[in-house]
């Protein structure tokens, strides 16, 4: 399909398997920067089970050189971008078919396909990548088995890299070199990887529980070696936590690992040959922050267990995308829950998911955007590696796990292997799979309506009411679900919900026993409602005291709670719920609650206070608590964000929003000033640099307190603090304390952020993973007086910075246009400008980067007007354009449509 084409609406209900299978391919490849020469030799054979018909090969940017079935020559013709042969073997035998084209690997600037960074060699495939380097039915239930030869420049390509295992390599003419891998499992071609360039690599040899040898690589750039070590750890946990959790084993002799600078997502799970951008690779305590050395354990699992969820079974179409991603978002933030060193650590990571989940995707799924976790059409399929995929398809997974317990779940996963190993399968096969192996389970019973989660788009609203009969001594919840109109579709049918509840005593603070009236169960401190209905009850008996619910512990299914509660009860749960969920949400409905009452009585930033005294004492017995961990504390002293607020809102003015947030953090700092200090120089020192979470935490509330010291401080005019902060930055030993230390400085506003921005830049001017921070740190300052526009803009001339690379572009340009809402919504609409301006010209280099930035205007009809016309005119401008790329077109025409 050209640019210049109409978009073509994929529909789920519209596929069909493949005509042909491809059961080899056989790749040969001379790779030149300016013309790399492709040879796809194939064994094909028609489909028995669907209608003789012609072969359409997928195919973008290539030049066609021969076309050969059975090595003699056949008629072709090209159809847009499909390549069609009729002239084909009739009957079921296989045939061979060899294809040799060329293509241009360093024009390639949309980093689909086959692309040179920094003189290397890289693909992406996922999701219709491989058509840019040979003609292919290039769709994932087309698994084939794989022999890729590579030949290059020895001097210039020294290392040759594809899945699989190596077994054969050696020297040719005129100074080059060639090296041929195999891969003994089958897969479709988005798995197909090539690497070749001047790279060095960490090697560890394992042994496997099964006492198979393995080979562990991970090859970077040389110079970036000494990164590497938490990247090679945070691998052989992951081997070893698949093998022990759900006795999966690694299945090739060696898995690698290559980080290259030049990537449009995170990570790539291509069998055997996981392809990373630098970002989630890349570790020294001096360059990287905790959250760096947190979010690489993560993504190096989540590319590991791919393996098998996403690559042993596969998608049988990419609606079915959630499949893969979904489950193994899951499975990789069971590994890092697995991995922390305590009960806190596990509950402060499942917090972190779950603020990710609320603060994109459920306003994801009430925007323009919105679609189930398995989609029914799209034009552009990039556009669908969204939260709604993944981060909501893994709270669909927790809830099957929630359903049939941790035991059933890995008996669920155990018949899924036996049943559809090797295949490409569907979220429905999945799905049946957990119900029959727990078939007395409520999954099982009620397995029809549960996979609603897959098929209707939108957050679910679970309204609750509850009435406390102190004479009979029984508590009785209501529940009430809804769920409003989303993609399409006006009439929903009811959830399954599973709440997990408890009751914590309004007077004693004390966790009460639950017996649920009717049952013959012992007492429990928990249970699990299951809501099927509209509406429904809970009745429970001997509570002795009122109580105050803890409703959807541990976050127990995906919707928004609507319950009325009190300041008191909000403070109890805070001060006692032993479930650290509920504990921390009861601390962020307070602030909301707080924040939503200044909105809507808004004079001015200067008004007295933003909180009131309940709220702030509550949170100075937080801070001082005796026996909660740091990272906690942290947790639950962040304010809501500007965006979830607003998503707490019928009608946003960003503006307002931003001031009252402000002015709720000035007052905290303010009137927390001495605890703040207490904090500080109680958790100053934590010794040599560890990344555990424990010394994780204690510095993530040194570097809040430090945040607030500042901040303080520019009421007070106190010039210790900012001092104290600017030679911390100095004499930091680690990123995490030296950007934390800078962060005070820049987000207080002071002075000396400014010397000290330039000495950052000038101690890390060579480390590009660094530099991001600089530039989005920049870019995501508080915005005082409409200054930090004017700054994004002339930081865009700076040397440094390259819009052809995405973690620069997102670290500056994202980082204001989707991260700084404050800054971005002005009332000139001069960033609406900017945004507009950056959305075209990133659409004709790189149209998937675009596509993600187009969408920081999605919710752009709920806004007060000046913002509401000036961003509608904002995305008409974008859509002007005659040329669009479809993966901008889908979104922008998506938000402007009524």
């Amino acid at each position: 399909m050209t640019r210049e084409g109409h978009a073509t609406v994929i529909n789920r209900a519209d596929y069909s398997a493949p005509a042909f299978w491809i059961d080899t391919v056989d790749l040969s490849f001379d790779l030149d920067p300016v013309k790399t020469r492709v040879l796809n030799r194939m064994t094909l054979r028609r489909n028995p089970d669907v209608a003789a018909q012609s072969l359409k090969l997928d195919g973008e940017e290539l030049n066609l050189a021969r076309v050969l079935v059975n090595g003699q020559g056949t008629s072709f013709k090209l159809e847009g971008n499909k390549l069609v042969l009729e002239n084909l073997p009739e009957g079921t035998e296989p045939f061979q078919l060899e294809i040799f084209t060329t293509c241009a690997p360093v024009k390639n600037t949309s980093l689909s396909g086959l692309y040179v960074s920094q003189d290397s060699f890289f693909t992406q495939c996922e999701a219709e990548g491989f058509r840019r380097i040979t003609y292919f039915l290039d769709r994932p239930d087309v698994m084939a088995m794989y022999t890729v030869t590579l030949r290059a420049d020895k001097t210039k390509y020294p290392v040759l890299l594809s899945n699989g295992n190596l077994v054969d390599s050696g020297t040719l003419d005129d100074g080059r070199h060639f090296a041929k891998w195999v891969d003994p499992h089958k897969k479709p071609s988005y798995l197909f990887a090539l690497v070749a360039g001047q790279l060095v690599a960490r090697e560890q040899r394992i042994t496997s529980r099964a006492g198979q040898d393995h080979l562990l690589q991970v090859f970077v750039r040389p110079g970036d070696l000494d990164k590497t070590e938490h990247a090679m750890n945070s691998l052989m946990a992951s081997v070893a936590w698949d093998e022990a959790r759900f006795g999966l084993p690694l299945d090739l002799e060696r898995f690698m690992i290559v980080a290259t600078s030049d990537f449009n997502m995170g990570a790539m799970e291509n069998k055997g040959l996981n392809i990373f951008n630098t970002k989630y690779v890349l570790a020294n305590q001096a360059t990287a922050t905790d959250v760096d050395y947190a979010n690489i354990e993560s993504v190096v699992g989540h590319e590991y267990f791919h393996n098998w969820t996403g690559n042993r079974i596969t998608c049988r179409d990419w609606f079915q995308l959630s499949l893969k991603e979904g489950l193994t978002v899951f499975r990789d933030q069971e590994f890092s829950q697995d991995m922390c060193d305590g009960v806190s650590a596990r509950a402060v990571k499942r917090i972190e998911d779950v603020r990710v989940l609320r603060t994109v995707q459920f306003p994801e799924d009430a925007g323009p955007m919105s679609h189930p976790v398995r989609p029914d059409s799209y034009i552009e399929i990039n556009n669908f590696y969204t939260v709604t995929i993944y981060e909501k398809g893994a709270e669909v997974v927790r809830m099957m796990q929630t359903l049939v317990g941790r035991d059933g779940f890995a008996k669920g996963m155990k018949l899924y292997f036996e049943r559809f190993d090797g295949q490409a399968v569907t979220c429905d096969d999945f799905a049946q799979s957990m119900a029959d192996a727990n078939p007395e389970s409520s999954l099982s019973q009620l397995l029809p309506q549960f996979k609603l989660w897959y098929s209707q788009a939108g957050t679910p609203h679970l309204g609750a009411s509850g009435y406390f009969d102190a004479a009979a001594q029984t508590y009785t919840l209501q529940f009430k679900q809804t769920c409003a109109p989303a993609a399409g579709l006006a009439d929903k049918q009811p959830f399954v919900i599973p709440v997990l509840l408890g009751l914590v005593g309004s007077g004693s603070g004390a966790a009460l026993p639950l017996t649920v009236q009717g049952s013959v169960d012992a007492a429990a401190a928990n249970h699990l409602f299951v809501m099927t209905g509209d509406t429904a009850a809970i009745t429970f008996t001997g509570v002795q005291e009122a109580p105050v619910p803890s409703i959807l512990r541990g976050f127990s299914a995906p919707v928004v709670l609507d319950f009325d509660y009190s300041d008191p009860q909000l403070l109890t749960l805070l001060a006692s719920d032993p479930d650290p969920f509920n504990r921390w949400e009861a601390g962020q409905r307070l602030a909301l609650r707080n924040a939503i009452t200044s909105i809507a009585t808004y004079v001015d930033s200067t008004r007295a206070s933003a909180l009131n005294n309940a709220y702030v004492q509550a949170m100075r017995s937080v801070l001082r608590h005796p026996t909660l961990d740091a990272a906690f504390k942290e947790l639950v002293l962040t304010l809501p964000s500007e965006t979830y607020i607003a998503e707490q809102l019928d009608v946003v003015d960003p503006q307002r929003i931003h001031a009252v947030r402000e002015a709720m953090r000035l007052q905290l700092a303010v009137e927390l000033q001495a605890d703040w200090q207490w904090a500080f120089e109680t958790h100053q020192d934590n010794g040599a640099y560890r990344p555990d979470a424990t010394s994780a935490g204690r510095r993530a509330l040194v570097g809040m307190a430090l945040a607030n010291l500042c901040l303080a401080a520019t009421q007070t005019g106190d010039a210790v603090w900012p001092g104290k902060a600017l030679q911390r930055f100095k004499v930091a030993t680690n990123m995490t304390d030296r950007i934390s230390a800078l962060q005070a400085l820049v987000t207080s506003g002071h002075a000396l952020a400014a010397p000290a921005l330039a000495k950052f830049h000038a101690l890390f001017k060579n480390e590009e993973l660094v530099l991001d921070k600089w530039f989005a740190l920049q870019a995501g300052a508080p915005d005082r007086n409409g200054l930090v526009l004017p700054a994004v803009r002339q930081l865009m001339a700076h040397p440094d910075f390259n819009i052809r690379n995405p973690n620069r572009a997102r670290s500056l340009i994202f980082s204001y246009c989707s991260g700084n809402p404050g800054g971005f919504h002005r009332p000139d609409a001069a960033g609406y400008v900017y945004w507009s301006e950056r959305v075209l010209e990133l659409d004709s280099i790189n149209p998937q980067v675009a596509a993600r930035l187009a969408r920081a205007l999605d919710r752009w009809k709920r806004l007060v007007e000046p913002y509401r016309s000036a961003a509608c005119e904002a995305l008409k401008r974008v859509a002007a354009k005659t040329d669009l790329s479809n993966d901008v077109r889908e979104v922008v025409d998506r938000a402007l449509a009524d």
